[in-house]
């Protein structure tokens, strides 16, 4: 694998608060994640020491112990009691890992947007040259990884005026059963939930595209139209292969949209062609393009801020 480091070292890493941050406020967005800092990330989530994270496993608790040591050194609360909500409709025990930062405007905090992606993978594979681990790099360790580095920046220089759930979920591989879970129960506390932003498979860039990730559910909103104003780019584009496999409900984000019924969409980079190990145990670190995802991260986080900053609700479904 491409950059393996050893346990040892990233828990060290996690100690101390994680890799230097460009920019004494965080302003530079440009530089802000680094190839190094990802590749420490992801190698760590898609190690072979976590068996490819199945839901209810010894491998993804270890996931979710990395992941709330991010959440903790980042200045990310828990968004309930603790970092874990254990899910009620999974047999074993398995738990999202939500955080939490409040809203700095006394009237937007009371609005919440979502950033989500799930953490678990399907833990075995077919063997290939007695390798049967299905590490999951770019299923979903890569989504993962780019919402820790968005907890990294909210937590620490974010200034977000509505307030933001980080949820990675398990059981994703169940049947969506994490997000499910999730939605169901901030439905019933009335959460108000602006937008439910899902990150999945972003960890290898699309290939002949005039545009640099899609989203699924394109033509269900304006969020593209939202984003790419934002960005001042063309960021975000459409996939017609994601509408031909409805992606949109294929992920995280749908049960937040059949739950609360507002914009609830997934970005990706994956386009059935980029990428050959979907559920494979090929789906290794040494694929995955960390220059990529840094830059992904990077062009990301100020098209989240203006979302979530914005002093209207101005992502809506057509």
């Amino acid at each position: 694998m491409k950059k393996i480091f050893s346990i040892a070292v990233l828990c060290i890493i996690i100690a101390c608060g994680g890799a230097k941050i460009d920019g004494a406020n965080g302003s530079d967005l440009s530089t802000f994640s680094t190839e190094d800092r990802v590749g420490e990330i992801i190698s760590y989530l898609a190690s072979d020491e976590l068996k490819g994270r199945e839901a209810g496993s010894e491998g993804i608790d270890l996931a979710a112990n990395y992941i709330e040591g991010v959440f903790r050194n980042s200045g990310v609360k828990p968004y309930f009691g603790s970092y874990r909500d254990t899910l009620t409709n999974f047999e074993k025990p398995a738990y999202n890992v939500v955080g939490y930062i409040e809203g700095t405007d006394k009237n937007l905090k009371n609005e919440f947007v979502i950033i989500g992606a799930h953490y678990d993978h399907i833990g075995a594979a077919d063997p290939v040259s007695d390798d049967y681990i299905a590490n999951g790099a770019n299923d979903n360790a890569s989504g993962t990884t780019a919402v820790l580095e968005f907890a990294r920046y909210f937590g620490k220089y974010g200034r977000n005026k509505r307030s933001i759930i980080l949820a990675l979920f398990s059981a994703e591989e169940k049947g969506l059963l994490g997000s499910k879970h999730l939605a169901k129960k901030l439905k019933d506390q009335n959460l108000n939930l602006y937008a439910m932003l899902n990150f999945e498979m972003v960890g290898v860039p699309l290939v002949g595209k005039d545009y640099f990730m899609y989203v699924t559910g394109y033509e269900e909103s304006n969020l593209a139209d939202i984003c790419n104003g934002y960005a001042k780019e063309k960021l975000v584009g459409f996939l017609p292969t994601a509408k031909e496999f409805n992606l949109f409900k294929r992920s995280d984000n749908f049960p937040f949209h059949t739950e609360f019924g507002v914009p609830s969409q997934t970005f990706c980079t994956f386009d059935f062609t980029n990428f050959d190990h979907y559920h494979k145990v090929g789906d290794e670190v040494s694929l995955m393009d960390f220059d990529h995802m840094a830059l992904l991260v990077n062009k990301t986080i100020p098209v989240l801020k203006d979302i979530i900053n914005s002093p209207t609700r101005e992502i809506e479904y057509k």
